[in-house]
């Protein structure tokens, strides 16, 4: 290959990946503002984690993947769910038990690094969503930035400004390319017509 090729290769997987992800930020803004807050794809949530209570497995600050609906009593030990807490704070913990009375379910649930079990058992129907064990870490800090006013209009002006700022780049270097093939061309014309 040429270098015009590798060039001409170059800007356009540039330009491709450029457009891809101001879609993907448009999705997760949109998304996040339907959802009340919590972006979903593909039928799963994404959310923040705030603490460090399932390290090392799940870091602070991550971003993990959770399953919501279906059968809340269906988990067994060893599951990870999220759940509302009695204060009303979404966690995420491991299940240490499950805890059958009449035709309750509750589980019994600790963090992977806390050295207890929580102090109160999760009812089934405080129990949002299974973990699907998909985790990025520390991008939960940068989503979090995204949900403040600031954040979501950097999140969509970003993208699209260095979008913009590289089709100028590429529409200038393309007029420049052709000026300097016309005075190439006026100046083959102007020696034929002095020979």
């Amino acid at each position: 290959m040429d270098a015009k090729k590798i060039k001409k290769w170059t800007s356009n997987i540039v330009t491709s990946i450029l457009f891809i992800v101001l879609i993907v930020m448009i999705f997760v803004v949109i998304s996040s503002k339907a959802s009340g807050g919590e972006p979903q794809a593909f039928g799963y949530q994404l959310k923040t984690v705030l603490s460090g209570s399932m390290e090392p497995g799940i870091k602070t600050g991550s971003i993990i993947a959770v399953k919501p609906g279906g059968d809340m009593t269906r988990f067994k030990k060893g599951d990870v769910i999220t759940f509302k807490s009695e204060d009303n704070v979404i966690v995420t913990h491991r299940i240490a038990k499950v805890i059958k009375t009449g035709g309750q379910v509750s589980y019994q649930t600790k963090g992977d690094n806390n050295k207890t079990a929580d102090l109160n058992p999760v009812l089934s129907n405080n129990v949002i969503a299974e973990y699907s064990g998909f985790t990025i870490p520390y991008l939960g800090y940068f989503a979090d930035f995204t949900k403040s006013k600031i954040g979501g209009s950097l999140l969509l002006l970003l993208p699209g400004l260095v979008l913009l700022a590289y089709a100028s780049i590429s529409i200038w270097k393309t007029v420049s390319q052709l000026e300097n093939k016309g005075n190439k061309v006026a100046e083959i014309e102007s020696t034929d017509k002095s020979v």
